[in-house]
Parts: structure tokens; sequence; C-alpha cells
């Protein structure tokens, strides 16, 4: 993409973070986490990671908020990891979610927190290298093959929006800046984590409904997203077994 163009994007999706923010919201995060997955896929992972952190930034700086380093942090990092999974890019995706779940096992209170609240989290880990290498759907002429891509990248990235936050919160210890026991955290914690499977519905619903017509329309306008495969990658067009078992069971639970 020319620079003009992407000076522009960045502008119009900063502006579009920090308007859904301000918008009412009644679940655990905002509006704005609906737009991570498709700030990743359109802008890329540094260019879409700026334009979320601008975003974010000035949201909390507008209207300040007690809890401003989750989002701040969450957000920017959450569309960082859709932009490489897009790119087929999964290594350091895998490596920093890994690690981060591993500190919160680690953890006191990640070994007593029930297991449940974190099921949306795991599933995303194990789904992180099939979502890379179906993400060349993305460029697929078919509906069907952008939506897969399209489904697997934006909940593995609002799933890491929620690590990002629990990693701060519990291993990190910022739960101890707002809570004075382990049972005021496991209330809040338990009862966010009921929002976050609500919220990781909308975020795939919306990526789903806007992302694919998004991304239809600006390759039509000439706006082309292609996958940057790194040099060297031998095996990026050979069929991948566990990435096709993964396809093929998407294509069997959606119509």
């Amino acid at each position: 993409m020319r620079k003009s163009i992407i000076i522009c994007l960045v502008a119009v999706f900063a502006a579009l973070h920090t308007t859904l923010y301000f918008l009412p919201y009644a679940l655990w995060r905002n509006w704005a986490v609906l737009l991570g997955p498709i700030e990743g896929i359109i802008l890329g992972p540094y260019v879409g990671f700026f334009a979320a952190l601008l975003g974010s930034s000035i949201s909390r700086i507008v209207a300040f908020d007690p809890f401003w380093m989750f989002g701040i942090i969450a957000e920017p990092v959450s569309v960082l990891i859709v932009g490489l999974l897009s790119r087929r890019v999964w290594k350091p995706a895998l490596l920093a979610c890994a690690m981060m779940l591993l500190a919160y096992s680690a953890h006191p209170f990640g070994r007593s927190l029930p297991l449940w609240t974190i099921l949306d989290v795991l599933a995303a880990l194990i789904l992180i290298y099939p979502a890379a290498r179906l993400s060349n759907r993305l460029f697929s002429p078919t509906l069907k093959g952008k939506s897969t891509a399209v489904l697997l990248i934006s909940f593995v990235g609002i799933a890491t929006d929620s690590l990002v936050r629990v990693f701060l919160l519990i291993p990190c210890g910022l739960s101890g800046l707002f809570f004075t026991s382990f049972e005021q955290v496991s209330a809040v914690f338990t009862g966010g984590a009921v929002a976050s499977y609500i919220e990781d519905s909308l975020v795939v619903a919306v990526s789903l409904l806007v992302g694919v017509v998004l991304i239809v329309r600006l390759s039509k306008q000439g706006l082309q997203l292609e996958p940057a495969n790194k040099k060297g990658e031998k095996n990026a067009g050979e069929p991948d077994l566990l990435a096709e078992k993964t396809e093929k069971l998407l294509n069997n639970v959606t119509p």
C-alpha cells in the first residue's frame, strides 16, 4: 500500500476506535474491541498495532478510566496478533500467548480460579496455527473461503485480548491495585468471563458480517492485501493436515 493510503487508513481506524469506545456498552470491555480483528487483517500487524494504540490512548486521555492500562495494552496487542496470523506468521503469536498462559497457570490465583473461565483462551491457543495456515483464504475468490479465515482469526484475536488483560491482572499483579482479597478477584473474574464469552460471539459475528464485506470492497477498489510469507518458506503452498481438518470441521458446523 502507498504511504498516503496507510496514513488515511490509520486515521480512519483510530477515529473509529475512539468513537466506538464512547458508545454505551453493557458488557466487560467496550465496543472498540469489535474493530480489532478488522484492523489487524486490513492494516497488518504493525500499522494495525499503531492505529489501535493511537485510538485506545486517545480514548483514555479524553475520558480517564482507572483501568486504562488494560485497554491501552490489550487492544493493540490483540490487533498485532491478528495481523501476524493474517500474514501467516504464527510462531511469535503462539509463543507470546503460551508464555502469558503459563504465567497465569503458575500464579496461585490462576491455579485457584475455575478452568471454565479461560476455555476460550485455551481454544485460541490451539487454533493459532490453523488460523495462520488458513489465512490464505482471506485472498480466496469465494466468500466461504474468506469467512473461514476471518472466523478463526477474529476468534483468536478477541481471545488474545482477554488473555492479555488476564495476564496484566493476575501474573503482573495489577489485581492488588484494585482488589483487597482473592474473593473479590474471583467474583469479578468469573463475572467478566461470562461477559467475555458473549463478546467472543459478538466479535466473530461482526467480523463475518462487516469484515468480510469490507475486505471484498477494498479488494475491488484496488487495495490488495497480500499475504506476507517468509522467504524460503518451502512448505507455504503445500497442504497442511491440521489446517485442512480444521476447515472441514468448520464447514460441517456452518451453513
